[in-house]
């Protein structure tokens, strides 16, 4: 697929938009004045994938908080800013290496210009975050309710206030829970500016739900060449933010990494496949090899259907046969396979 080409904006240690890699994001669910939960879940984050973090700074302490949190960890940190623009300015000034805000709602130019200012000083882009929750009132009267075009507009508008305040460092996300009106307002807004895009489909629900709105949502929009950064976000434990997120970037080939297939079972099973795939999906989830593991519950789905995996399984009674490129090259008791397996893969 054809990425459409965007700004270039650094963003800490690493860049957005241009010919970058699309990166991972996720949000903290600490108190940030927490700093010791705040540094041990960001920690787990970087482990599971994580590229960039963001806080909620909704008080001083919070703000303060960023200073020694940077200090622990090894990505940068986005603070998330509502309302109250002295938080946004105490923000970059403690080490925020980038401050989301919705211009609309952090009280007048006069306090934009402030943020702008020390974003300017401290060489920080500003992403200007839009979702069906807070547009403006005049935008609303005109389209009656939320929808992608109140949405673009709204983006489009507050990306040329900071643009005749001459900021230019700028990330732009349009987030809404409604999987369409997220994607055809991402659609206008990459038709109408040039700046990075953060894509994500905001409330979208728990791990089910959540997963799948954000897969269609971002998916279709990635697949297009839309979208420079990605945040998934569920009603979950952070991590599995990042997990779906990269299986997104994997299914698309946009990350590389292992990839696991298998099948769904049936009357041939003879074996509990569906926990021998949970096993070795956990065992090989921070695998970075590109190759392709099959897992398959029987001599049908077997070598031959998933002749193209690189290394796999086809389970019998109390056995199982183990392939590679579609060969058969062993035969192992069932208590063996995981063994096995893993011996196998690590020889590639």
């Amino acid at each position: 697929m054809q990425r459409k080409k965007t700004k270039k904006v650094k963003v800490g240690n690493i860049y957005i938009g241009g010919d970058s890699p699309v990166t991972i994001q996720s949000m903290t669910n600490t108190k940030t004045a927490n700093i010791k939960d705040t540094i041990e879940q960001i920690k787990l984050l970087e482990k599971a994938g994580c590229e960039i973090i963001r806080v909620a700074v909704p008080d001083e302490e919070s703000a303060q908080a960023i200073k020694k949190i940077k200090k622990e960890i090894n990505i940068p940190l986005v603070a998330d800013i509502h309302f109250d623009y002295k938080l946004a300015i105490k923000s970059i000034e403690h080490g925020a290496d980038k401050i989301r805000i919705n211009p609309g709602n952090v009280g007048g130019i006069d306090k934009i210009k402030e943020i702008i200012k020390a974003a300017k000083h401290y060489n920080i882009p500003i992403r200007v975050g839009v979702n069906s929750g807070s547009l403006e009132r005049d935008i609303l009267e005109k389209y009656k309710k939320p929808c992608a075009e109140a949405l673009a507009e709204s983006a489009i508008r507050n990306v040329k206030l900071l643009e005749d305040l001459d900021f230019f460092n700028i990330v732009v996300s349009v987030k809404s829970s409604n999987v369409l009106e997220t994607i055809e307002s991402y659609k206008i807004l990459s038709r109408s500016i040039d700046y990075p895009l953060h894509l994500g489909v905001t409330e979208s629900g728990t791990l089910i739900s959540g997963t799948v709105k954000s897969s269609i949502g971002i998916g279709l929009l990635l697949y297009e060449g839309i979208g420079d950064t990605i945040r998934v976000s569920l009603t979950d434990d952070p991590v599995n933010e990042i997990k779906v997120a990269r299986e997104i970037l994997k299914s698309l080939g946009l990350r590389k990494g292992i990839e696991i297939v298998s099948c769904p079972t049936c009357g041939r099973t003879n074996i509990n496949l569906i926990e021998l795939a949970q096993k070795i999906t956990r065992e090989l989830e921070n695998y970075t090899k590109p190759i392709k593991v099959a897992i398959m519950g029987c001599a049908v789905n077997g070598p031959g259907e998933a002749k193209e995996a690189d290394i796999g399984i086809a389970a019998g009674k109390g056995e199982a046969l183990i392939f590679k490129k579609g060969e058969i090259i062993k035969k192992v008791k069932e208590s063996e396979i995981l063994e096995e397996l893993f011996k196998e893969i690590e020889k590639l």
